[in-house]
């Protein structure tokens, strides 16, 4: 955990000539200015300034003025940069001209949500497992959809081409601070998975942030191209965001049925956030992307499955969301979920241990499902009181 003084020391002390100042818009889409070492003590003090109206869904033009303040403890090296021109990234904060804590900066939405959730007494866990397709680019290094390889789930070398992608991924996110869990071929051609542990809500978040973009830079360093859409082949598995969740309590006590129920009674009003674009929906429902609200043990064709874990490594599993949406926003909403969860003393339905791709007739009916188009979740979003209660006013798709 850094301080400002000890970033301001380090700049010093290894030469470094760049500093990156990153953040998201609503989308979460990074965004980042940077400046030069001699401009980070008026950063730390009065912000770096920037023009509010040209990020998506940040304001008008009217009032445009907004300001960076970098949080040190965020601090990392960007390793691809040369040691000659080192650079080294922080994650910041954004305030009004007035000082005031911007409503609109997502990662400011979080920490209010974690706040709430520490003087209830409880501590949420994020893990996140991130799926990705490799394709090759054109030979005036334009995209394509031509898969890097034909491999399937868990295959090896020579038919996992993209075993070295990965591994250069890890060794970048290492350097960074981040460390993954695992990573492996998934079943799509060209397909990929990186998990990552546990850390608490908002490293979880920057720490997704910051994965999607040193995906994308070693793709292009290799002369690929990093999808992350839902659903970037018609017939092949879509790619999912999966999202474990625990907590622990002050009080010693377990509350993850009460968590789950929170987040299946919501989440029909949270999926607009969790599955943010059109090509979200063609995902859902095929290929181990869930369209049922239930729930059981190991299975993946659920909306939630409790995997086969014990002690600290106990969670929840929602295999709804995919890799567009914001994750301070979907962390954010999902914990406000599950303290609604714990609250109102939620008890999730009966488990349905059933392959629910398959399943029809007396099995689903009575079952609620997930949104079926981009429209219908907005509208849902829009029209639910608990969701204004979370997100301020006007804070809009985009």
């Amino acid at each position: 955990m850094y301080s400002e003084y000890d970033v301001l020391s380090y700049i010093e002390e290894e030469n470094v000539k760049f500093i990156r100042l990153s953040f998201c818009d609503v989308t979460g889409r990074e965004k980042n200015t940077t400046i030069m070492p001699g401009e980070l003590k008026r950063a730390f003090t009065d912000g770096i300034s920037f023009d509010a109206s040209a990020i998506a869904g940040f304001g008008n033009v009217t009032h445009s003025d907004l300001f960076l303040f970098p949080d040190p403890s965020t601090l990392s090296i960007v390793p691809w940069h040369p040691v000659q021109g080192k650079m080294v990234r922080m994650i910041c904060g954004i305030k009004t001209a007035s000082g005031e804590r911007f409503p609109y900066d997502s990662r400011f939405i979080l920490e209010q949500a974690v706040n709430k959730a520490k003087k209830k007494g409880y501590h949420f866990g994020f893990g996140a497992e991130y799926e990705f397709y490799l394709f090759k680019t054109d030979e005036q290094g334009e995209r394509t959809l031509i898969p890097f390889d034909n491999a399937g789930y868990m295959d090896i070398d020579p038919g996992d081409k993209c075993e070295s992608i990965r591994r250069e991924i890890c060794f970048t996110l290492s350097d960074m601070g981040i460390y993954p869990e695992s990573a492996h071929h998934e079943e799509g051609p060209g397909q990929n998975e990186i998990n990552f542990r546990y850390s608490e809500p908002l490293k979880a978040a920057d720490n997704s942030i910051t994965f999607k973009s040193v995906v994308r830079t070693i793709a292009i360093r290799n002369g690929l191209h990093a999808n992350f859409s839902p659903k970037p082949l018609e017939n092949q598995p879509g790619n999912g965001f999966h999202i474990n969740m625990s907590v622990k309590s002050n009080d010693g006590n377990e509350y993850g049925e009460k968590i789950m129920a929170g987040v299946m009674e919501h989440i029909k009003e949270m999926t607009a956030y969790l599955n943010p674009t059109q090509q979200s929906y063609m995902r859902l429902g095929k290929m181990k992307a869930p369209k049922y609200i239930a729930w059981s043990p190991e299975n993946r064709s659920q909306l939630i499955r409790i995997p086969a874990a014990k002690g600290d490594f106990k969670r929840i599993e929602l295999r709804s969301p995919d890799p567009g949406a914001n994750p301070y926003i979907a962390y954010a909403l999902l914990i406000h979920a599950g303290i609604d969860g714990i609250t109102r003393n939620l008890t999730p339905v009966h488990h349905l241990d059933a392959d629910m791709y398959s399943a029809e007739g007396e099995l689903t009916t009575g079952l609620d499902s997930l949104p079926s188009t981009l429209e219908e979740a907005k509208a849902i979003a829009n029209k639910s009181e608990w969701i204004k209660g979370i997100l301020p006013a006007g804070f809009a798709f985009v």
